[in-house]
Formats: structure tokens, sequence, C-alpha cells
């Protein structure tokens, strides 16, 4: 797909890129943000246990560990 300079178009041009837009997105299925979150955190909670964002890594596994410390005196 190329690349389009949305300056470079006329005002035409523009309108009937965004009629195109708002054709698109008016045939998406629209969810309410309360039903959207609870489904959210009822999948974050289900995998809370292999999630490494929450246990974190373990230090025999961790690549980025520090190998050492370094002490100035």
């Amino acid at each position: 797909m190329p690349v389009i300079n949305v300056e470079d178009l006329t005002d035409l041009d523009r309108a009937k890129m965004e009629v195109t837009q708002l054709k698109l997105e008016v045939k998406l299925e629209r969810w309410q943000t309360s039903k959207c979150c609870e489904e959210m955190k009822d999948y974050i909670q289900a995998g809370v246990e292999e999630d490494i964002l929450v246990k974190g890594i373990p230090e025999e596994k961790n690549p980025f560990k520090e190998k050492g410390g370094c002490v100035i005196c």
C-alpha cells in the first residue's frame, strides 16, 4: 500500500478518504467499556501464575542479572 502525503491532497480527496474511513469504522462491533474491562481483568487474573511481569524472572533464568558488583572506596 503506497504512502500518501495528506498535505498534498485536495480538500475533495481528503473528504473522500475520511468518508471511506468512516464507512469502515461504522461496521465495527462496539462493546461497552465496563464489559471489556471485566473481561480483561478476568483474562489477566487467569494467567497471573505464568505472567513473568507479575512473578518476575527466576534468577537462574535471567540473562540480564548483574554478574558482579563494583565497590569504590
